[in-house]
């Protein structure tokens, strides 16, 4: 059964178009980026399977390499496109200094404000690195607004 999980990061610094390629805030010396935290969007069965197996590995790590990731103030573009109306979602906050794997920050799609940049972890997000877990639902209109 796939997974539908979508992701989220808050405190970004800076968001930025650098040399033709889009940079994000400033890295760690491990390359992950300096956030104040993360936030991720997946539905509440998909977080307890990751609870028992000890990292949430959503179907995009398989397709595409990477988790989802989105600030908070961005994170209502992705809810929108791909959750609208439901209402078993939650938002997994994450200490970025808790995972192991890459973020790196690369352009949205199509329709997303011109020089957005979503953070991209490339790796599981390991359940050691959410720090809180909380209920994310749509209004009357089963529409995300923003955070």
């Amino acid at each position: 059964m796939p997974t539908t999980c979508g992701f989220a990061a808050a405190g970004v610094r800076s968001q930025r178009r650098a040399l033709g390629a889009v940079a994000g805030p400033e890295r760690s010396s491990r390359g992950v980026a300096v956030t104040d935290r993360l936030v991720h969007i997946c539905a509440r069965a998909d977080w307890e399977r990751a609870q028992r197996s000890g990292a949430l590995t959503p179907e995009s790590l398989a397709a595409q390499g990477f988790v989802h990731l989105s600030a908070p103030e961005q994170v209502h573009l992705p809810a929108n496109r791909l959750f609208a109306g439901r209402t078993d979602l939650v938002l997994l906050h994450i200490d970025p200094a808790r995972l192991a794997d890459e973020v790196r920050f690369e352009p949205g799609v199509p329709g997303d404000p011109a020089g957005m940049a979503f953070p991209h972890l490339y790796g599981p997000l390991p359940v050691a690195a959410v720090t809180a877990v909380v209920d994310y639902l749509p209004d009357e209109n089963g529409r995300f607004g923003h955070l």
